[in-house]
C-alpha cells in the first residue's frame, strides 16, 4: 500500500535550512499495523503528514496504492486523501459547534454522498463505536475517551483503506488509552491498514512492526507479536 524511496523533507528560511526527513525508505503492506517511534523533533509527525498527503516531500518518491504521488497538486492530494485515508489526532480535532452526529457525517458531505447513504453510514459507525447514545451531544459535553471514539468514527465513516493516527492516546488517561488501542487493534483485524505515531512503548507493542526514527532517519525496525487488552 505504501512505499517510499529516499523520501526527504526540507524546511528553508532566510537564515537556515532544516532537514526534517532524510532518505526515508519505508514499506507498509495492506493490512499491516505499523507504529512509528522516536524522540520529539525526529520527524515522526512530518512523515505522517507526507504519508497522509497533507504535504509533498522535497525529494524522493512516494507510491500510494501503486501510484507515484510525491508530485501531486493540492487538488490531487485532497481527492486521494478523501477517498482513501482517515486521520485520528491527539487533540481529537472535532468541531465544537457540530454535534457528534454532524462531526462524523462531515467527511461524507465532502465526498458528495447522498443523504440516505450518509444517514446509514453514520448510524452504522456510531453503533460500532458504541457512541450512538451521544449523537446529539456536542464535543465539550463528552469525556476525552468519548471524544476520541467520535474521532475514530469520523475517520472510519468513509471506509478508508488507511488510518493514520498521530499520538491517538496522548491526551487520555491509561484506561481510555487502552480503550482506543483496543479499537485500533479491532479495526486492523478487520483489514484496515494502520500507521500510528506514538511515544508509548507499551502501545507500540500492539503493532506488527515498530519503526524507530532519529534525526530524520529510520534507524531500526522491529517486528512484534501484537498484544491484546
Amino acid at each position: 500500500m505504501i512505499r517510499t524511496n529516499n523520501l526527504r523533507k526540507l524546511y528553508t528560511t532566510e537564515e537556515v535550512e532544516t532537514t526534517a526527513l532524510n532518505n526515508i525508505n519505508l514499506e507498509v503492506k495492506s493490512g499491516e499495523f505499523v507504529a512509528i517511534m522516536g524522540p520529539s523533533g525526529c520527524g515522526k509527525s512530518t512523515l505522517l503528514n507526507l504519508l497522509g498527503l497533507l504535504d509533498n516531500p522535497s525529494d524522493g518518491e512516494y507510491f500510494f496504492i501503486d501510484q507515484e504521488v510525491s508530485k501531486f497538486s493540492e487538488r490531487q492530494r485532497a481527492n486521494t486523501r478523501k477517498a482513501n485515508i482517515g486521520f485520528v489526532f491527539q487533540s481529537f480535532n472535532l468541531i465544537d459547534e457540530l454535534t457528534v452526529y454532524e462531526n462524523v457525517e462531515l467527511p461524507l458531505f465532502y465526498l458528495g454522498v447522498a443523504t440516505g447513504e450518509r444517514k446509514k453510514r453514520v448510524g452504522e459507525v456510531l453503533e460500532h463505536m458504541q457512541i450512538m447514545h451521544r449523537k446529539n451531544h456536542f464535543p465539550q459535553q463528552l469525556s476525552g475517551g468519548q471524544q476520541q471514539r467520535v474521532a475514530v468514527a469520523r475517520a472510519l465513516v468513509a471506509k478508508p483503506k488507511l488510518i493514520l493516527a498521530d499520538e491517538p492516546t496522548g491526551n487520555l488517561d491509561s484506561a481510555h488509552g487502552d480503550e482506543v488501542m483496543k479499537m485500533l487493534t479491532d479495526l486492523n483485524e478487520t483489514g484496515t491498514t494502520i500507521v500510528m505515531v506514538t511515544h508509548s512503548p507499551s502501545y507500540a507493542e500492539f503493532a506488527h512492526r515498530i519503526v524507530h526514527l532519529f534525526d530524520g532517519h529510520v534507524v531500526t525496525e522491529n517486528f512484534k507479536e501484537k498484544v491484546r487488552i
